[in-house]
């Protein structure tokens, strides 16, 4: 063996590890922490997502990495007083006591340069970043939350994230990320800046006698290959253009989203020898916006929901009719049970979006396409003392036939991390429709 190549596992030094507690003990009437319906109804998984931040700004490559340690770790404990539940332990199916056990924090030292990973992102270095590597991986009773922070070579940090889904939705990871910031960044909690968190979940959708507590979702991980792709603001701007004359003001996210599924299909007629299978398409909603009054944005848990759009035949897919398809099917979903979901009738307006979107989920080899879009949440405004990010991602996603999309860093153009099955992938990546638009793993510092 040469004994020069260096493994992944050399790659990376830890420095300290240890359990970060909330700054102030959790009230005992606050103790009980009741599920949500639709907490409960999510899978239990461990959601990624990383931050990097570069030198520029204050310089962070001249501060001692100790001092950084430890203002993180101090102001870290100030938010999960906030977000007292995120240090608790799962009681039972439905509640969490909340008994201040506390969250993972892991120092570690990347032995690479912060540009080498920015200029060319590996997932083989990318999930180095993460504590415990419990990306993706099914959450267990242990800590809700593993951060980790790594220095890199020459300067340069990333600070990892991995949060059960079983509490937190991507709106209130992000709203905890930044009220983390804000207050490493301001010594304290800003009154005037922090956005509060809002502990209503349950009690906008709670468990009762009328609904069954039906299991949680299972999402298949199987031989599958996660990739990344970009789609600038120029590229948007030329798919937009493509289906205007057909579909009236397409959004970044419907746009791209039907880009990438009609290459997914593609690909799985290709590899399946050219028949194709029935599909659904399912895309995540944020009910705090969809509701009717809306929801506020700092509420805590799972406030999302999920429409489906049945597979289009077996004839070519036009992608103007794919994106009027999708705009049709939130309309018509937003209509139909998102605006209604507040009010004491939620329970049987649930069930019967939940029996309506069944009879999409039949017929043999059903493949299921599951989306999520990040975009337009405030990825970028983690500015914990040192300027904001250069880059966030999630690094790469395990989930069978998952597409995750977030905003480039200005915010025009879309990230998206595609998985599909090894055979499909070896077509999806290369399908000359789709290159025409998306860039393969670009640099990350080229990206805006």
């Amino acid at each position: 063996m040469n004994s020069k190549v260096t493994t992944k596992m050399e790659l990376v030094e830890t420095i300290s590890r240890e359990t970060i507690r909330p700054f102030s003990p959790t009230p005992p009437e606050k103790r009980l922490y009741n599920l949500s319906f639709l907490d409960h109804f999510n899978p239990s998984i461990y959601v990624p997502i990383v931050y990097f931040y570069t030198n520029q700004s204050s310089d962070i490559g001249s501060i001692n990495s100790s001092n950084i340690s430890n203002q993180l770790k101090k102001s870290l404990s100030k938010a999960l007083a906030l977000y007292y539940p995120f240090a608790g332990r799962i009681k039972d199916r439905v509640s969490i006591d909340c008994n201040d056990d506390g969250v993972v924090f892991v120092e570690t030292r990347i032995k690479c340069k912060l540009s080498e990973v920015l200029e060319n992102p590996k997932e083989e270095i990318l999930e180095l970043l993460f504590a415990d590597r419990l990306q993706w991986k099914d959450w267990s009773s242990n800590s809700f939350l593993a951060i980790q922070i790594s220095f890199f070579e020459s300067g340069g940090i990333a600070i990892g994230f991995c949060i059960s889904h079983k509490l937190a939705d991507t709106a209130t990871m992000i709203n905890f990320i930044n009220l983390w910031a804000s207050i490493a960044r301001n010594s304290g909690v800003d009154h005037q800046e922090t956005l509060f968190p809002e502990f209503n979940a349950a009690s906008r959708f709670p468990h009762h006698d009328d609904l069954p507590l039906i299991p949680e979702a299972k999402i298949a991980k199987g031989n599958s290959h996660s990739k990344r792709f970009v789609f600038t603001a120029s590229k948007i701007d030329a798919l937009k253009a493509e289906v205007a004359d057909k579909v009236q003001n397409p959004s970044r996210v419907e746009v791209v989203t039907a880009i990438i599924h009609k290459a997914a299909i593609s690909a799985s007629k290709s590899s399946s020898g050219g028949s194709s299978n029935p599909n659904v398409l399912v895309q995540s909603v944020n009910m705090r916006t969809r509701t009717n009054p809306p929801l506020p944005e700092t509420s805590v848990g799972n406030m999302s929901w999920f429409y489906a759009v049945p597979s289009m035949g077996e004839k070519e897919i036009k992608l103007h009719d794919l994106v009027g398809k999708l705009k049709e099917s939130l309309t018509s979903f937003c209509k139909k049970y998102a605006e209604r979901f507040i009010g004491k009738d939620w329970s049987k307006l649930i069930m019967e979006c939940m029996k309506d979107t069944k009879q999409l989920f039949h017929g043999n080899n059903l493949v299921v396409y599951r989306y999520s879009s990040w975009c337009r949440f405030p990825l970028y405004e983690a500015d914990f003392g040192w300027g904001k990010p250069i880059w966030v991602t999630i690094g790469s996603c395990e989930l069978k036939n998952s597409i995750i999309m977030m905003d480039t860093r200005g915010g025009d153009g879309i990230e998206a991390i595609v998985n599909l099955e090894k055979e499909d992938m070896d077509v999806f990546e290369n399908d000359l429709e789709l290159l025409q638009f998306a860039s393969l793993n670009p640099g990350a510092i080229m990206v805006e």
